[in-house]
């Protein structure tokens, strides 16, 4: 009897829930994209996207089983009541005046950026909480996140998702321009995916869960030797409420993991320009992930195309794909992995561009708008930073919000703030300054400056070096403190007006931040982080100290130990011995005196 009703259990596990009754339809879907962009320099640029939208209201219902949504996250959700939450781990920098404009650029490092509920009471003690749990959830030093390298900014970052307020106190922003990205922040990334690249089958497992089937999809081409063997890397993880339908009756949450890696084309392609999959990623794609619902590869072929004998992508692609993005109209190669006509009898996918003839050194498309950063001055006491901001369209003007954050011990010297365009004055419309507080908080510039037309505007200021604590310093204090990078958010103009967006239809890259103009774009970049020299004492010394010190109390306490402790006897002369006589036997018998 009891075997019987074990093997009914079993038949129901198997057969699923349509043997007693209609399924209900899941309430989360997966989509992914990979876009393979050949940049300006000569090196290619791939972008994955993978976006799990769930319908469901975390904070409001109770939510005890997950599906492809991560349990992790969800959970991180409910418990500190937040709205949005970005983090970003990215070794590189991104080159945007040689590699344009990126779909999301993130800054070298660590940063994380979240916005709470207005039921949260104690924000600060939440922001420190929800940092240590994300450090452990992703293997990360997040947990040195603290109100000295915290800030609150009061225009910047506002919510990319649905917001009803826009209160910044319940806004928290922090980067760690020092993280070293590498494999261990990799593998819970990857383990967040619906489709992991890898999923141990052991024996014993459920009979009905295919454990092959959870080693497909585009998360195959994440092999770690490759993605970091390159000039740029970055992993991002975003997570904001969407609305449910155009009527926006209701909300979903959408996760959207991305990773931009950038390879040489020279060093991966061998010297040569060509490149593929396979050549890249050590892999090909197979199949398609069986929970995805769409599941494309895109191609850049806007300056490039078969007719003029340029290049030869190979296979051909079966459709393209035109629309309006970051302010260019550009054409797209797509492969469509749930079709079955792309994966051909090889069942292998490995898309290839040769190029047919050299690429001219005709000089790159330079972005309307770029940023660089450097300290200047010398010595270690005072110091300059200076930022320079280029507006190269021909003719536009366009304004750009500003923000600089600044650690405590590079004390600022606010009357010295110059902005200049042109050899002019430039007064900001907008200033925003939170002084720093000794080993308490940084210091807080946010600007709003109009840049005018083909023109590069210089924001300097100068500062102070302040002089740490002996306990302060880092193990290698001679290497230097990093300075985080300044944010640029702004409303480039397009060449091209854009249409509105259709965020289902439309690609994962095309869907990034809300359009409300067609004739502009937002973008938000970062400069590169600074290396500051502080004064650093000798720190050799003590150990100097200590060995002089040791030998000396050696030298010394032994002597006068000796001196105080051992006892000294006068003892008589012998008259010799039995060698003393044959001594003097032999002396007498050559007629030397005796001894």
């Amino acid at each position: 009897m009891a075997a019987a009703t074990l093997l009914c259990l079993l038949v129901l596990l198997l057969l699923g829930p349509g043997v007693w009754g209609h399924a209900e339809p899941p309430r989360d879907s997966l989509r992914e994209e990979l876009v393979i962009t050949p940049l300006p320099s000569g090196d290619v640029a791939a972008t994955f996207q993978f976006r799990t939208r769930w319908d469901s209201e975390l904070q409001r219902e109770e939510v005890s089983h997950y599906r492809l949504f991560p349990k992790a996250l969800g959970q991180l959700i409910s418990k500190y009541s937040l709205r949005e939450l970005h983090l970003s781990l990215t070794q590189g920098f991104w080159r945007t005046r040689y590699w344009g404009t990126p779909f999301l650029q993130a800054p070298s490092g660590a940063e994380l950026w979240a916005w709470f509920q207005d039921t949260v009471t104690d924000v600060d003690k939440s922001w420190k909480e929800l940092s240590n749990v994300l450090s452990g959830i992703f293997c990360a030093s997040l947990n040195f996140i603290d109100s000295t390298n915290t800030v609150t900014p009061s225009a910047s970052f506002k919510p990319l998702g649905l917001a009803n307020g826009t209160d910044h106190s319940f806004l928290r922003y922090a980067v760690l321009p020092r993280e070293v990205v590498c494999t261990e922040n990799l593998t819970p990334w990857k383990k967040l995916l619906p489709c992991s690249s890898k999923v141990p089958c052991r024996a014993g497992h459920w009979p009905f869960l295919s454990c092959h089937l959870l080693q497909a999809g585009l998360s195959v081409l994440l092999k770690a030797d490759r993605l970091f063997h390159t000039s740029y890397h970055s992993q991002a993880v975003h997570i904001r409420p969407v609305c449910r339908d155009a009527r926006c009756a209701s909300i979903s949450w959408e996760l959207r993991q991305t990773l931009s890696v950038v390879f040489d084309a020279f060093i991966t392609g061998q010297g040569k320009q060509d490149w593929s999959l396979f050549r890249m990623f050590s892999r090909t794609l197979t199949e398609p992930c069986p929970l995805a619902s769409e599941s494309r590869v895109y191609v850049d072929l806007t300056n490039y195309s078969q007719d003029n004998e340029t290049l030869e992508v190979y296979p051909p692609p079966l459709t393209t794909y035109q629309d309006v993005v970051l302010g260019t109209r550009k054409t797209y190669a797509v492969y469509d992995l749930l079709d079955t006509a792309v994966i051909n009898n090889s069942r292998s996918l490995n898309l290839q561009l040769k190029w047919k003839r050299p690429l001219g050194n005709e000089a790159p498309t330079t972005p309307f708008l770029y940023a660089q950063r450097y300290v200047s001055g010398y010595g270690l006491h005072n110091g300059e930073l200076s930022t320079l901001l280029y507006n190269t369209h021909p003719y536009r003007a366009f304004p750009v919000l500003l923000l600089d954050t600044v650690p405590w011990y590079l004390r600022l010297y606010v009357h010295t703030l110059t902005i200049t365009s042109k050899g002019k004055e430039n007064k900001p419309s907008y200033i925003h300054y939170q002084p720093a507080q000794d080993r308490m908080q940084p210091h807080l510039l946010e600007m709003l400056i109009q840049l005018p037309a083909s023109s590069v505007t210089k924001v300097s200021i100068q500062f102070e070096r302040a002089l740490l604590k002996w306990t302060e310093y880092t193990p290698d204090p001679n290497h230097g403190f990093y300075v985080s990078p300044s944010v640029l958010s702004a409303l480039v103009p397009s060449e091209v007006a854009a249409q509105p967006v259709d965020w289902e239809e439309s690609p994962l890259f095309n869907t990034l931040f809300p359009v409300s103009d067609s004739s502009s774009y937002f973008v938000r970049l970062y400069t590169e982080p600074l290396l500051v020299n502080l004064p650093t004492p000798d720190f050799s010394m003590p150990y100097n100290v200590i060995c002089l010190t040791c030998t000396v109390v050696a030298v010394c306490y032994g002597s006068f130990y000796n001196l105080l402790t051992r006892t000294f006897q006068v003892e008589a002369p012998s008259k010799g011995g039995l060698a003393r006589r044959l001594a003097n036997l032999i002396r007498r018998a050559r007629g030397v005196p005796p001894l």
